[in-house]
């Protein structure tokens, strides 16, 4: 059943999970023989770091960080850091698992932050990317979807703080964006 909120559903929960077990096999064969440390950005990663692990044929670790550029439904062009890591990067492989890259400006942020701390190697790992909306250089190596430049929630991706537990990545009705 799609919420009342969602003007259309952009990917469904079928799509997500197979698009999901296949870029687990990608990173199962890339990090064959290697340990990566995952690290999920809260706190919309969440479903799709937890379906990935599923899907990951390799032994890995977890952290998590929480950064925020955010505010509604508009990037605000700062980037705060509200968590950190719990553990060591250094001389790991490190895959970042975000939900979205969209402006890039938060990911480019995080990139360099985490290069300052000696991992062996560093890469993106996203469900949704959204080119079309750069204002930094930034692309990451592993992507579960290219979307257009539409407001998506659903599957963690929130706006407000609602929406994270729809099961599917639906487009918001622009009337469910309090202004």
């Amino acid at each position: 059943m799609v919420h009342p909120d969602i003007e259309r559903v952009l990917l469904d929960e079928g799509v997500i999970r197979s698009r999901i077990a296949e870029l687990g096999r990608q990173l199962t064969a890339d990090y064959a023989g290697r340990k990566p440390v995952l690290i999920g950005i809260l706190k919309g990663s969440v479903p799709f770091m937890a379906d990935l692990m599923r899907n990951l044929g390799v032994d890995h670790t977890v952290d998590f960080m929480c950064l925020s550029s955010y505010s509604g439904d508009s990037s605000t062009g700062v980037v705060r850091l509200i968590l950190d890591l719990r553990e060591s990067i250094q001389d790991r492989d490190v895959l970042v698992v975000e939900d979205i890259v969209d402006t890039g400006l938060t990911l480019s942020y995080l990139r360099q932050n985490l290069l300052t701390r000696g991992p062996r190697t560093l890469e993106l790992v996203t469900l949704l990317d959204k080119p079309d909306c750069r204002k930094v250089s930034i692309s990451p190596r592993y992507c579960g979807f290219k979307i257009p430049n539409e407001f998506v929630v659903g599957y963690g991706l929130d706006y407000n703080e609602a929406y994270r537990h729809l099961p599917y990545i639906g487009v918001l009705k622009k009337s469910a964006v309090k202004a």
